[in-house]
């Protein structure tokens, strides 16, 4: 669940007045996400915690906006992970990649996954796209620290001109297996007082990781209290974080993209040593197969286009 909600602090007031919302809160219980994302990448432990953290960071950024806006996050860092991408939209939905699942860097001193070493040093580009835009919107600013929380935060400050605390984690077990996975967005609102800044940023600092509140049974209702602390909430509304969407139809469209571009000479090259053509989805790794005949139908369009084009 992912659950928006917001503080009016009227509980640090004597004074019986309606206050304005001071505060924004948004907290993500991601596991089954996670999860999915796990089993299908095959994800060594802290390649799946780079890659869970980016979908609870995208999801937290993407959901409760303008219908039909999406958010990508894209971490190019040169550490052994490479790039990191994960792409959420305002209904719930994210997907994402490790450019290589399988980076798994020694633990940081303390034993915890070292994602910071994995990404590495480079740049984060944030877009956000929207059917009404006339151009996405991309932010670019240094990767902080790489270990995805930090950076985002610094995004929002920098970009977005967003005071925001963000918090993201993932939880695995002793089989490295996906036990939670969640986070946190707190932005301040223009109407904010400086003391109810202040007591969030006592509550966030008292507060365990969020992976260990799920862990433990907490809603992402229940965390957005005990980040309010004495606060009041309003509760205004959550979504279901699923995985995706990765359609077959968008698979086939992809596909024919794929064969137009390489052209008619290396495709049947393929077919030749093959038998067949088939396409894999990097974000969810289904696979689609073309089958020769829709091959034929896409070289004979392509053929009959550059005859057209030709001067």
């Amino acid at each position: 669940m992912l659950a928006r909600a917001r503080l009016p602090a009227s509980g640090l007031h004597t004074k019986s007045v309606r206050r304005a919302p001071q505060v924004s809160v948004m907290v993500a219980d991601a596991t089954r996400l996670v999860q999915d994302a796990q089993n299908r990448h095959k994800s060594a432990p802290t390649a799946t915690a780079a890659l869970g953290r980016a979908l609870c960071g995208a999801l937290l950024m993407g959901c409760f906006r303008k219908d039909d806006e999406v958010v990508q996050l894209n971490f190019n860092g040169r550490g052994p992970l490479g790039q990191l991408t994960a792409i959420a939209d305002t209904y719930g939905r994210a997907r994402g990649y490790v450019q290589n699942p399988n980076a798994d860097p020694p633990l940081r001193p303390d034993g915890k996954l070292d994602v910071g070493t994995a990404v590495g040093a480079g740049v984060l580009s944030v877009v956000r796209t929207h059917p009404r835009m006339k151009e996405p919107y991309t932010g670019v600013v240094p990767i902080h620290s790489g270990e995805v929380a930090e950076d985002l935060a610094v995004y929002l400050a920098d970009s977005e001109q967003m005071q925001a605390a963000v918090g993201v984690g993932v939880l695995l077990d002793r089989q490295a297996q996906v036990t939670s996975a969640g986070g946190f967005l707190v932005s301040v609102l223009p109407s904010a007082d400086d003391f109810v800044i202040a007591a969030l940023e006592t509550n966030l600092s008292q507060m365990r990781s969020v992976s260990e509140l799920l862990a433990e049974g907490k809603t992402p209702e229940d965390i957005a209290r005990i980040i309010a602390g004495g606060m009041d909430v309003q509760l205004l509304g959550d979504v279901e974080p699923t995985y995706g969407p990765c359609e077959e139809d968008d698979l086939r469209q992809r596909m024919r993209r794929a064969v137009a571009t390489l052209g008619e000479q290396e495709v049947r090259e393929i077919i030749a040593e093959q038998g067949f053509l088939e396409v894999t989805c990097e974000f969810c790794k289904t696979s689609y197969r073309m089958a020769e005949d829709e091959i034929e139908e896409i070289l004979v369009l392509s053929s009959e286009f550059d005859s057209s084009a030709a001067p």
